[in-house]
């Protein structure tokens, strides 16, 4: 007899590619005519003219399929070379045994605060963890966090397994918590600022009712992620990766005795190179505009975060370089905000960042050269798995772009919505676009696509165009978390070592809740008269 077993990821993602290729060979092809607008921010987006769909000649796709493997790596060469970095660089830094001792640490002061009565009442863990959630929630909810986390998840996998959770718990304090943000979005300029603008919309208007979903939405998922978490923690064994996660627990430091506390000389070398660096950057830089969603507040971030850096950089010297190291990767996150929300970093500055932070610590700990790229090329050739399926993903698109097949499938849904009402188009609006974005994935680019047709289409059936925008939020956001053709979920995953089928398996159920929740939320913006709708 055969034994069942479950395909490798990369087995369903070339299977995808297969199918997409079949698509374009039975859908009617055809495309939008498109044009340049100029959107409220000054930016140049292109958007489709409404009435503008013709046919087009055919372009079934065969042998392309392998060369969209190749197109998918050069398409997604960004975040492959991103996780690489971070792979490198996180790798140097295991080897110092920081990050070890920075979960010791917290496990510690963790356990001293279960014995306070109310703290161990409520439970110090689901304390924890719901801060953590909340933090990268309302990064995803106010400048979009997405890419951003996977440098995360190999920081957060380890703690979470220390505290008596699974892989999947780790990703869901950081990638699924921004995510949930993503989608009840109060600011985000990707999915909000870029709709309203098309759609000529005051940006981020509406603000009242998006922040009351944002709050209802995070306390369902929340709540189905502690409930998750508290059953895995009472029996470990239910977890669908029990046994991968044996990777992670093989590399869990397991007694306080096995770090050696020191600081060598060239910690204090790493110190002054990294502070003559942001003494440098202070003094070209002294004032810094930050922008949150439409936001802009004008300060000194980087000379003041010099300051601190410099003051705590002291002190954890004084007592080892592996809290020096620590401190080092609490400022990368804190210039990694600054960058982001003042100077629109994305992932080839996030990835630099993080790699200089890995050879500073590999400095720190007095490791040679030569040695720190050793670590380093272990760090990548662990990470490398990863990177090669976000290359694979993207042959997706490329089949689906190529075969001409993309703007037939939008144009055949929005024929579709048509006398049904009120309530009922702004549900397939939100349907339409939860199903596209398992084809494309970017919020601009499908903002661009699809709210030039659904915006004039709201107008003749009397629905508010902030009711269109918030369907197209949701529908942008939720089923980030389960699309094989986002980039950054197939990045997560790698790094996490997740497999892409059990984790459909277990965030399936989630992705159902969060889009009832989304379609029930789209209601009282039809029937209720709203601020700014």
């Amino acid at each position: 007899m055969f034994r069942r077993s479950i395909p490798h990821t990369y087995v369903i993602i070339f299977v995808l590619i297969i199918l997409s290729a079949i698509f374009t060979w039975f859908i009617p092809v055809g495309e939008f005519v498109r044009t340049d607008k100029i959107l409220s921010d000054g930016s140049v987006k292109s958007v489709i003219i409404d009435g503008s769909f013709h046919r087009v000649e055919k372009a079934p796709q065969t042998w392309q399929i392998f060369a969209a493997l190749f197109k998918g790596f050069v398409k997604q060469s960004e975040i492959i070379i991103f996780i690489l970095l971070i792979g490198g660089a996180f790798w140097i830094m295991n080897a110092t045994k920081s990050i070890d001792v920075g979960i010791i640490t917290f496990l510690h002061y963790s356990n001293r605060l279960g014995k306070i009565k109310l703290l161990n009442k409520l439970g110090i863990n689901n304390i924890v963890m719901i801060l953590i959630m909340l933090i990268f929630s309302i990064f995803g909810a106010v400048f979009g966090m997405s890419e951003e986390t996977i440098a995360f998840v190999i920081i957060f996998v380890p703690l979470a397994i220390s505290m008596g959770y699974d892989s999947i718990t780790g990703v869901c304090l950081v990638y699924v918590a921004a995510h949930i943000g993503f989608a009840g979005a109060i600011m985000n300029p990707f999915t909000i600022g870029i709709a309203q603008g098309i759609s000529g919309l005051p940006i981020f208007s509406g603000l009242e009712y998006r922040i009351i979903c944002w709050f209802i939405i995070n306390i369902a998922g929340f709540a189905f992620i502690l409930r998750y978490a508290s059953k895995i923690h009472k029996k470990p064994e239910k977890s669908l990766m029990f046994h991968d996660d044996e990777y992670w627990r093989s590399r869990k430091a397991s007694e306080e005795t096995k770090v050696e506390y020191c600081t060598p000389a060239t910690a204090w070398i790493s110190y002054g190179l990294a502070l003559a660096a942001l003494i440098l950057f202070s003094y070209f830089y002294p004032e810094n505009e930050l922008k949150i969603g439409n936001y802009k507040i004008i300060i000194p971030a980087i000379p003041v975060s010099t300051i601190l850096f410099a003051i705590f950089g002291l002190i954890c010297l004084r007592k080892s370089a592996h809290f020096f190291i620590l401190c080092m990767l609490l400022f990368t996150i804190i210039f990694l905000m600054i960058g982001v929300m003042g100077y629109t970093w994305y992932v080839m500055e996030i990835g630099v960042l993080l790699f200089v932070m890995g050879i500073l610590s590999g400095i720190a700990m007095n490791k040679s050269a030569n040695n720190i790229t050793k670590l380093f090329l272990e760090g990548a050739k662990d990470i490398l798995s990863a990177a090669l399926v976000v290359g694979l993903a993207g042959g997706i698109i490329i089949i689906l772009s190529e075969g001409k097949i993309v703007d037939t499938i939008m144009y055949g849904l929005s024929k579709n919505m048509q006398g049904i009402g009120k309530i009922g188009s702004v549900e397939i609006m939100y349907g339409i676009t939860t199903l596209f974005n398992l084809i494309i994935t970017s919020a601009s680019a499908k903002a661009a696509l699809m709210m030039p047709i659904l915006s004039p289409f709201s107008d003749m059936i009397g629905v508010s165009r902030q009711a269109t925008v918030l369907a197209f939020q949701f529908g942008d956001g939720f089923t980030n978390m389960i699309t094989p053709t986002s980039g950054v979920l197939i990045g997560v995953l790698g790094m996490a070592r997740i497999p892409y089928q059990k984790w459909l398996k277990w965030v399936f159920p989630l992705i159902i809740l969060l889009v009832i929740l989304g379609a029930v939320l789209l209601v009282p913006t039809v029937l209720i008269p709203l601020n700014g709708f």
